[in-house]
């Protein structure tokens, strides 16, 4: 696993691979009515930062455009987004079946925290706009001697639940007989194992570096905010990340009853947020195309019909690419008087678009201008409504009109303004910074209204009826709270702002007892005691000892020396975790198993024959002394070479 990474990182891309710089709205240009399935591997911007506090940009290869800002704390070493020259996905894969093979397309290597069980890091990818709600796959690989959780929350601020995250299987890449593989070998059986009860994918069994343990995951809704949490089992383990996505094209016709094919016309193509997201005009025979958008559900296709002109049926069609490519024709024909015209816009003048308005039992919609049309309308009294968009009220209705008889002339100025509700919003920070992906969710007399932080770390409910709620946080997994988690305010006419909250990420301690020699010394007790009081520990086999989620504060770590041993070097250690959640992992000490105290030599009797010697052994009682002295010394020694070792344990 290391040693093929290490390869990958040689070819750590120096800018963004493959990274889409269109703008939201475009132009597009016109394709024939006839296109194929487009598979792309997503681009990278460079990993900036350091260890503990890295940032990337990931963009998924289709229109609209859609980048995806991504935060680490991963570890550093052999980090980075990697070319994917050496390491890939092929298409013997089950994923490159689907995608293609990502040779030579870039993919993110990333750490724990630290490289201890519990030093997990997490990284979360925040997009601006939901994903599609289909057709898209992120895929984990060089899962062996660790695991991932994968937590994920919806447009609607819900998390997801393991089936709509959509595991499809896992796989080795490096397995024998894997259609173009890369040059490494790995076991078929050696794969990423799924457990939808925890949503977590571990590696093998005996939590050893292999290669090629893979799994892809192909979400069924739109995911605002995705992360994962990778924690060591065992080495120093890496893991993968790709993203692919479909794209097919929305092709057409517009035609004129009258004359056939019509050129010149333009055409919106708008979102499933009701968004124009590109535009384009008919040629070659009344033909255009959106080529390259999203494999997913939710688009409108819009004719901007010309003047003297009105759509058949309608001049707003849906456009579905969730299974193939989409063909929206239009037809139109020259307005049959006496037409009715108005606009629907918003107290600040922005059009309102998609609007329904009904006149004389009949209903059409609005365009994106918020303009809209009826003709053929017969004589007599008329009432126009219309459907009042959600999050607004209506402030200016245009009074009740006649169509007279025998009169031609269009009727205009059949005008609404509707007024937009007030918002509530905040940010979510820890230590100063926005944190991405908190669930915030606010209970009043629209229901409960849930979102999801964006990159800054701060959330927007528009359009909130005026009221009293309940504005609330979800505390993200591996946090606490500072301060409240929940406020109460009140929605009038006016914006609320600054609704902000808190967090704090939560640390860890780590460390091991050894004997002097560096022998692991098991069964020893460690206590640690924070801002919730002592948590007495047993050092494990292995000598270690840890304790994890611990919040911000003063920590002492006090070892109970053993019976029969000495500390060298302190037996009370402290650290302070801060809100950045760190990992102190070397908390280590140091015992020494004592030297048992010798008996006293005999005082010899005084004259005698054997004055000056010991009974029965007449070894002389000065060269004992000096025996006792250069052991005494000899335990001074041992004690200073300890101390000397403890030492240098303490700076790696």
């Amino acid at each position: 696993m290391l040693v093929a990474m290490l390869r990958g990182n040689r070819m750590l891309v120096a800018g963004l691979t493959g990274l889409i710089t269109a703008a939201v709205l475009s132009t597009v240009a016109i394709t024939p009515a006839s296109a194929v399935t487009t598979a792309s591997w997503a681009g990278w911007a460079p990993l900036t930062g350091t260890g503990g506090a890295y940032q990337t940009t990931m963009t998924l290869a289709g229109q609209p455009a859609l980048a995806a800002s991504v935060t680490s704390d991963s570890r550093a070493g052999q980090v980075g987004v990697i070319s994917g020259a050496s390491t890939w996905l092929s298409e013997g894969t089950p994923v490159g079946a689907k995608y293609g093979s990502s040779r030579n397309q870039p993919y993110l290597n990333l750490r724990p925290k630290a490289d201890t069980p519990a030093g997990a890091s997490t990284t979360t990818y925040s997009f601006p706009t939901p994903t599609p709600s289909s057709n898209w796959t992120f895929v984990l690989g060089d899962i062996d001697a660790d695991q991932v959780r994968i937590s994920a929350v919806g447009a609607d601020g819900a998390a997801l639940t393991a089936a709509e995250l959509g595991f499809k299987e896992g796989f080795n890449y490096c397995a024998p007989g894997v259609v173009g593989k890369p040059s490494c070998d790995g076991n078929a059986l050696d794969v990423a194992k799924w457990n939808p009860a925890t949503m977590t994918l571990t590696g093998n069994d005996a939590a050893s570096d292999t290669s090629g343990a893979a799994a892809w995951f192909e979400p069924s809704v739109p995911i605002s905010s995705l992360s994962f949490i990778f924690t060591r089992r065992a080495g120093l383990p890496v893991y993968q990340t790709w993203f692919a996505s479909l794209a097919r094209d929305i092709t057409g016709t517009v035609t004129d009853s009258g004359s056939g094919p019509a050129d010149g016309v333009a055409l919106n193509l708008i979102d499933a947020a009701g968004d124009i997201v590109a535009t384009t005009t008919t040629a070659g025979g009344g033909l255009y195309g959106f080529p390259g958008f999203f494999a997913t559900d939710g688009y409108t296709v819009e004719a901007v019909l010309p003047s003297g002109k009105i759509a058949v049926d309608a001049s707003r069609k849906p456009a579905d690419l969730s299974t193939t490519d989409a063909v929206v024709d239009f037809t139109m024909r020259d307005i049959v008087p006496v037409a009715v015209s108005g606009n629907v816009s918003d107290s600040e003048g922005n059009p309102m678009g998609g609007v329904s308005v009904t006149i004389g039992g009949v209903t059409t919609t609005t365009d994106s201008d918020g303009n809209y049309l009826f003709d053929q309308v017969p004589v007599g009294d008329y009432t126009a409504t219309i459907t009042t968009p959600d999050g607004y009220t209506i402030t200016s209705s245009p009074p009740q009109f006649t169509v007279p008889d025998g009169v031609e002339t269009p009727i205009t100025g059949v005008d609404f303004v509707v007024a937009a509700n007030p918002s509530l919003s905040g940010t979510v920070t820890a230590a100063g910074a926005g944190v991405p992906g908190v669930t915030i969710t606010a209970t009043g007399p629209g229901g409960t209204l849930s979102t999801v932080t964006g990159a800054d770390g701060g959330y927007h409910f528009p359009l909130l009826p005026p009221g009293d709620y309940t504005v609330t946080m979800t505390t993200p997994e591996g946090t606490v709270a500072v301060g409240p988690v929940t406020r109460d305010e009140s929605v009038a006419t006016s914006d609320v702002t600054g609704v902000d909250f808190a967090i704090a990420k939560l640390g860890s301690i780590e460390g091991t007892v050894f004997t002097d020699d560096g022998t692991p010394f098991p069964g020893a007790t460690v206590t640690v005691t924070g801002p919730d009081g002592p948590t007495p520990l047993t050092s494990d086999p292995d000598g270690s000892y840890a304790v994890a989620a611990l919040p911000p504060g003063e920590y002492t770590m006090t070892l109970t020396v053993p019976a029969g041993y000495t500390a060298v070097g302190p037996s009370t250690l402290t650290v302070t975790i801060t809100e950045a959640g760190e990992v102190f992992s070397d908390q280590d000490f140091v015992i020494l198993a004592d030297v048992p105290t010798p008996t006293p030599p005999p005082t010899p009797p005084a004259g005698g024959a054997t004055a000056g010697a010991l009974p029965a052994t007449g070894v002389d009682p000065a060269f004992g002394t000096a025996a006792w002295m250069a052991l005494g010394a000899l335990v001074v020694g041992v004690t200073a070479l300890s101390t000397a070792r403890l030492r240098r344990r303490s700076t790696r």
